[in-house]
């Protein structure tokens, strides 16, 4: 189990043992066979994996195939009948191509899950178990991402034998080079300060992050209706649909893509320098996610959280997650929503002693904190009217 920051080079760490392994073989592979097969949660994710690895490849005889939705089954099922060493795959559609008997996985001898976390979590659970049993008990197993939930982590131990566990740096760490800071705002409001936010750093890609399709649709049709060279990637796209876009803002033709969570995991976009959370996600690890778009292999970036009044206990679940505060760069952070402080600096309190006190005592119910503040959020303010904010 490898744990490591975004933009660290997860995907290297295991492509290259994979490829050095499966090179020595030294004959091809069989029909309707895969020697290695590593899953991911997105079709961006399969492709950019796939592409990393064809990369290493270039000049020898590996053979490395992508099966994802939205791409016909019939081309996938001729593809797959030569055979290949390195099949890279979404679950569903990995599983509608098990039941056609296209691909058989019993001489699979390594499985790979990037963002483990999220392959493990109950939206995907279900289809790796179904995908288990078609492969043999004698493989490897390797899980690699960037933040690890208890939960998950316990559930990982079910598909690991005597695991080895990597950590690069602490689990749920952002990295170091990111400057991070929320703003304070009212929903209505979060449209016009995107756009001063945008128009500052003009030449600059930037990726702007919401909860749901039809906001980032919303919001994508309004950027560009004020000028802006903008492209939106959501579940509502098709895969062509999406695979131009990215492209389009890797080259730079596109200077701001609006996305939902289907974009936080593991796209390596070098030229991203800003990530603007328009809406806080609902869960405090997309977060690290969202904002390792940026700051990628060494660079320095910057993430920037909207925060409105009904998102407050979104944030401080963030915070908590983070075990620091955002400095605030505009607005003013509600009374009662600082996160716990952190250990070290609770210990300390010398000269405030009695007045440091009530601090404990203010984090001790702030179990209880966030799911209050969540209960309005997604009919209060989440849809505050306003005649510029997308939902």
């Amino acid at each position: 189990m490898g744990l490591a920051q975004t933009g660290t080079g997860k995907t290297a760490a295991f492509g290259l043992p994979l490829l050095h392994r499966i090179m020595g073989i030294g004959h091809p592979p069989g029909a309707r066979r895969a020697r290695a097969l590593i899953l991911a949660p997105t079709r961006e994710l399969v492709a950019q994996i796939a592409e990393h690895l064809s990369g290493f490849t270039r000049g020898t005889a590996m053979r490395i195939v992508t099966v994802t939705g939205g791409a016909s089954l019939n081309r996938q099922t001729e593809v797959l009948a030569r055979g290949t060493d390195i099949l890279v795959a979404t679950p569903g559609r990995l599983i509608d191509l098990l039941e056609r008997r296209a691909i058989d996985l019993q001489d699979t001898g390594y499985l790979v899950l990037d963002e483990a976390d999220q392959m493990l979590d109950m939206g995907f659970i279900h289809a790796l178990r179904r995908i288990a049993r078609h492969l043999p008990l004698r493989r490897q197993t390797l899980m690699f991402s960037a933040t690890m939930p208890k939960l998950i982590d316990e559930i990982a131990t079910t598909y690991l034998r005597d695991p080895v566990r990597i950590e690069a740096a602490p689990p749920g760490r952002p990295a170091e080079r990111i400057d991070q800071a929320v703003h304070f705002v009212n929903q209505g409001d979060k449209a016009k300060l995107l756009e001063t936010c945008l128009l500052a750093h003009p030449t600059e890609a930037a990726l702007v992050f919401l909860r749901t399709k039809h906001g980032a649709e919303k919001l994508m049709k309004l950027l560009v209706s004020w000028g802006f060279e903008a492209g939106s990637i959501h579940g509502n796209k098709s895969q062509s649909q999406r695979e131009r876009t990215l492209a389009a803002f890797r080259d730079g033709t596109l200077k701001v893509l609006v996305a939902t969570d289907v974009a936080a995991r593991g796209l390596d976009i070098p030229l991203v320098r800003h990530v603007y959370n328009f809406d806080l996600p609902n869960v405090p690890e997309n977060y690290i996610h969202r904002i390792g778009r940026t700051a990628r292999a060494g660079a320095a970036g910057k993430a920037i959280a909207f925060c409105a009044p009904a998102e407050a206990g979104e944030l401080a679940a963030v915070e908590k997650a983070l075990g620091a505060q955002l400095p605030v760069i505009g607005g003013t952070r509600p009374a009662g929503n600082a996160p716990p402080p952190k250990p070290a600096a609770g210990r300390q309190g010398q000269k405030p002693g009695a007045a440091a006190r009530p601090a404990p005592k203010q984090n001790s119910r702030r179990p209880g904190g966030p799911p209050a503040a969540r209960a309005p959020t997604g009919t209060g303010g989440a849809r505050r009217p306003g005649p510029r904010a997308p939902s």
